[in-house]
């Protein structure tokens, strides 16, 4: 059987600024916890084998008793595997148990389960999705008599969400709709037809990390545009930045969250967008907004969509059911020029044949009727959004943030450049997170944490409290120096 390893050049990469200057741990201890921290992120699949020690050696600068000594801690704490004659892979180590405070107690009880903040989605609304499903068992006798895959999607569904676009103004139809298989699959389907390998993509500054990594993964460069949530020219984006970006780099195509930004929840203004799109046409850039929040607001509706403020050939939108309905349903679409749909049809072969008939289905039935489904849902954020701003006050009231109007998460600054360090600790005090530089380039944003609040008040109260706990360790220097590789 042959294992898949991970480059010692990617691990590398991923790693970023592994260690501080400050820390007081141990290099191995470091970089073990480093190495933790990209498993419980994903960065790391589960099942893969490290690179040698000798190849990470050589990437790290380090030498191998460093590396030797820190993959040992790895084994002893349960995140890499050994099988006789093959490779060690990575896996997460058996869920931590309680022991018994006296010999009368019962046997090891369970501890609680860390609270994962390091995802942004809300659990599916149960009954509406199984109406759904429901609903597309019903429907799907009328498709059988065909092959069932349509690179462009059923029409059906592009209808409906044609209809969606045109109740905001913004007149669309069916033949300007691609359906696809998520957000990130429209991502990639127009970064392999508006991009080549080199090319340059503005970027917002943070931003959603799976996009910069379906940027890289192309072989194109971010360009990078800061988005400052304490404010700017426009609620936080530095237009003339991005302008004078465009221009320096001869970027062709911008990937921007105009719509409840991920992860500072900012809302790009009517004129902001005015001028985004005025600066896409001086620029002759495409510009590709992603619009998968745009339902979620919390105070005040969005403006009008970007696309509104000029021609289809400059601004292609991307949406999708992921965020506001249920991330497991894996449907998501391109609205774009006609020209551009063709294009993205013919391209699709080589991804894939289309997105299931059953998923389009069900999609279309929810989204036929379903503002009181989004209303309830942007209730549910309101009260954890609540939630986590009292217990930030709470527990940690030196840490400060920008409350945007929607969206589902706070950017929060904290008053020490720890971020990583306690992204990784952050387990063992029961809540597991993702640390700043995920939304970043460079090692960015080591004074920043993403806090989600997607999940139910008590769990999100708890989780800060948590989050509290594992900063407080790191302050009086209890996961500087030995830390415990312990989930």
């Amino acid at each position: 059987m042959i294992t898949r390893a991970i480059g010692a050049g990617s691990l590398a990469r991923d790693l970023g600024n592994w260690q501080d200057t400050a820390d007081r741990r141990p290099a191995y201890r470091a970089l073990a916890d480093g190495i933790r921290l990209l498993v419980h992120d994903g960065r790391v699949p589960l099942g893969v084998a490290l690179p040698s020690e000798r190849e990470l050696a050589a990437a790290l600068a380090l030498s191998r008793t460093t590396i030797t000594s820190a993959y040992t801690a790895l084994r002893e704490a349960g995140y890499l595997r050994s099988r006789q004659g093959a490779r060690s892979t990575v896996a997460l180590p058996p869920r931590r148990r309680s022991t018994p405070a006296r010999p009368a107690a019962p046997a090891a009880v369970e501890a609680p389960e860390p609270v994962d903040l390091s995802s942004a989605s809300m659990p599916a609304p149960a009954a509406e999705i199984e109406s759904a499903y429901a609903a597309a068992l019903r429907s799907v006798p009328a498709y059988l008599d065909s092959h069932g895959m349509e690179p462009i999607g059923l029409a059906l569904l592009r209808e409906v969400v044609a209809r969606r676009y045109r109740d905001r103004g913004l007149p669309t139809e069916a033949d300007q709709i691609m359906i696809t298989s998520g957000a990130q699959h429209a991502l990639r389907l127009l970064l392999g037809v508006l991009t080549d390998a080199g090319d340059r993509v503005i970027v917002d500054h943070p931003t959603y990390p799976n996009a910069l990594e379906a940027i890289r993964r192309h072989g194109a460069r971010p360009v990078v545009v800061p988005v400052r949530p304490e404010g700017g020219a426009d609620d936080g984006w530095d237009l003339e930045g991005l302008r004078s970006a465009a221009r320096q780099t001869a970027a062709r195509m911008a990937f921007l969250i105009p719509d409840f930004h991920s992860p500072t929840g900012l809302c790009m203004s009517a004129p902001g967008r005015a001028e985004l799109v005025r600066i896409a046409e001086e620029t002759r850039m495409t510009l590709v907004v992603d619009e998968t929040m745009v339902d979620l607001w919390l105070d005040t509706p969005p403006p009008p969509a970007v696309a509104s403020y000029g021609a289809d050939r400059s601004v292609v939108t991307v949406g999708s059911t992921g965020k506001s309905l249920w991330g497991g349903l894996r449907v998501g679409w391109i609205r774009a020029h006609r020209s551009l749909i063709t294009r993205l049809v013919g391209a699709r072969s080589a991804v894939d044949l289309g997105t299931p008939v059953m998923e389009q289905l069900a999609a279309a039935h929810l989204l036929g009727d379903v503002e009181d489904l989004l209303e309830r849902r942007r209730g549910q954020l309101r009260r954890r959004r609540a939630a986590m701003l009292g217990a930030l006050d709470e527990f940690l009231p030196d840490w400060t943030y920008t409350v945007g109007p929607g969206g589902m998460s706070l950017w929060v600054r904290m008053p020490t450049p720890v971020s990583t360090a306690l992204a990784a600790t952050a387990p063992n005090h029961g809540v597991v997170l993702a640390a700043g530089p995920r939304f970043g380039v460079e090692g960015a944003f080591e004074h920043f944490l993403r806090l989600p609040y997607a999940r139910e008040a008590g769990e999100v109260r708890r989780a800060v409290a948590s989050v509290a706990s594992a900063y407080d360790a790191l302050a009086r220097g209890r996961d500087l120096g030995e830390p415990h590789l312990v989930v």
